[in-house]
């Protein structure tokens, strides 16, 4: 577990720690041979996502392109990607002959996905979760492949039961969770029929101090808004862990599929971390509703087996966000959403 200070400065510091990798990550990216691409490398965990892959491969002795693929919608991406040793290469995936130029690579990680702002656009969300994957197995079946899912493939389970694993049936609520289903059984169609190596990593949820489930909570409770029970648990994780951990996947890539679950290691109460992260920001929370019996839950016991545990612990997170918060710290101002039910994102 890492072990810091109560405080990050900066979000310079900030990305620094989100892409410091872990002993296994260093190990796995250094016995791994070619290349790497990142796809969608513009989103929240993609910058430091890649900018880890180019740290743990120099640590590991390997010398490899990490090449970072994106629309690039902030133009500032471009040149830090550049500043930390990732090539930025501009590409619209929707684009098959933007995609058909892109460069080989033995090594690739999907991170493309639409889920806010799905509902009511139901053909764009199944073009970019399952039309985009289907052509990039097209044109990368002989890659080793790291993909990006959700847990919400997965039904409300009762939160006594620890969470669903990898194993477990999917039963998706709403639009977007069945276009996740969608894309996971598309990337088996393409595993089984062209021998393609694929790691599935349905994430569940990924937190900094910029965005994230804590981050949403801690907020609403500065502004004194009321927090809502009804969804009454949640699985957090670092996203500095689920950087490493997507990253340690590539070296479990397989045909058919390999699948795991990256969350973190409690089923935390919603309930209990507001009252917590109240404490650390002086005000009380404010409540609404009552918990329910179930809730969307991952159980991320796998991962921690073969990657390791989390490094950063969810008191530690919460002292990050809590004092970042208090500081006025940068924000993304992208809800996770999670409290969401029925699946209309």
């Amino acid at each position: 577990m890492t072990t810091v200070s109560r405080s990050i400065p900066s979000s310079d510091e900030l990305d620094d720690l989100l892409s410091t990798p872990s002993p296994g990550t260093i190990e796995a990216l250094g016995r791994l041979e070619g290349d790497l691409l990142v796809l969608g490398v513009g989103g929240k965990m993609g910058p430091t996502l890649a900018r880890m892959a180019v740290r743990a491969s120099q640590m590991a002795g390997v010398k490899r392109r990490v090449i970072g693929v994106a629309r690039f919608s902030r133009p500032e991406l471009p040149a830090w990607l550049k500043q930390h040793g990732v090539e930025p290469v501009p590409c619209d995936l929707m684009d098959t002959q933007q995609l058909a130029r892109l460069p080989d690579a033995a090594n690739v990680i999907v991170m493309t996905a639409l889920k806010f702002g799905s509902t009511g656009r139901p053909g764009d969300t199944w073009a970019v979760n399952c039309w985009m994957p289907a052509n990039i197995c097209q044109r990368y079946p002989d890659s080793r492949i790291a993909a990006f899912s959700t847990g919400n493939v997965y039904p409300l389970s009762p939160i006594a039961h620890g969470g669903s694993l990898e194993t477990d049936p999917l039963a998706p609520v709403g639009e977007y969770a069945a276009s996740c289903v969608g894309r996971e059984r598309l990337y088996d169609y393409f595993s089984r029929a062209n021998g393609t190596k694929l790691s599935i990593v349905r994430l569940n949820y990924a937190c900094e101090l910029r965005y994230g489930v804590l981050v949403d909570l801690a907020r609403q409770i500065q502004a004194g808004e009321p927090i809502d029970l009804t969804m009454g648990a949640v699985n957090v994780i670092w996203q500095g862990d689920a950087n490493a951990m997507t990253l340690q996947s590539l070296a479990h890539a397989a045909s058919p599929p390999f699948v795991v679950n990256v969350a973190g290691p409690e089923t935390l109460s919603v309930r209990r971390i507001c009252e917590h992260l109240g404490q650390l920001l002086g005000k009380p929370p404010v409540f609404s509703g009552s918990e329910g019996p179930d809730a969307l839950l991952s159980n991320g016991s796998l991962g921690h087996q073969l990657f390791g545990y989390p490094r950063v612990s969810i008191g530690q997170l919460c002292e990050w966000i809590a004092d970042w918060l208090q500081r006025g710290g940068e924000l993304l101002g992208k809800p996770t959403k999670f409290q969401v039910r029925d699946g209309n994102f």
